[in-house]
């Protein structure tokens, strides 16, 4: 039998927020919403954890308290079949959070994204590294990825 591997989110009291605003970005549902009882860490009666689920991944969302936040050592990222899709995520995900650079963004609960288009690994993984170094380049120079911009890069044509 495989284990299964569920992502668990620590919130301040925002989970189910968060959980909600998942689901209308990528799809998917609420699974489970359990309450504090009396005598718990949290007030009687506020969600204590959410169990949802978004592109086929289940995820949990625990109202622990400030003691912890997120950074981007940890971040999720978002493989998007074209750019459409890459604007699409990054200006929902970006919505009340905030853009970085080369693809990554913070959204609105603190939690790190990577939005990035379908053909980077064939971008960066050139056989050529002055292919790639002009591609790395013209990433560095990004907040939102284009990834026709970054293989016009590898080609050498010039930024306009």
């Amino acid at each position: 039998m495989s284990p299964t591997i569920t992502p668990n989110l620590w919130f301040d009291t925002r989970a189910e927020e968060a959980a909600e605003f998942y689901v209308s970005v990528f799809g998917g549902r609420i699974r489970t919403v359990a309450r504090y009882p009396e005598g718990a860490p949290g007030p009687a009666g506020s969600v204590m954890t959410v169990d949802f689920e978004i592109a086929g991944q289940r995820f949990v969302g625990l109202n622990g308290g400030p003691q912890f936040t997120f950074d981007e050592a940890v971040s999720f990222i978002v493989t998007c079949r074209d750019q459409a899709e890459v604007d699409h995520y990054w200006e929902r995900l970006t919505d009340g959070g905030q853009e970085s650079m080369c693809g990554w963004l913070k959204d609105r609960f603190g939690l790190s994204w990577q939005v990035v288009p379908d053909g980077m690994d064939e971008v960066f993984a050139d056989p050529d590294p002055e292919r790639v170094e002009r591609a790395m380049q013209a990433m560095m120079s990004m907040r939102k990825l284009d990834i026709d911009a970054l293989r016009a890069a590898a080609d050498g044509v010039p930024a306009t």
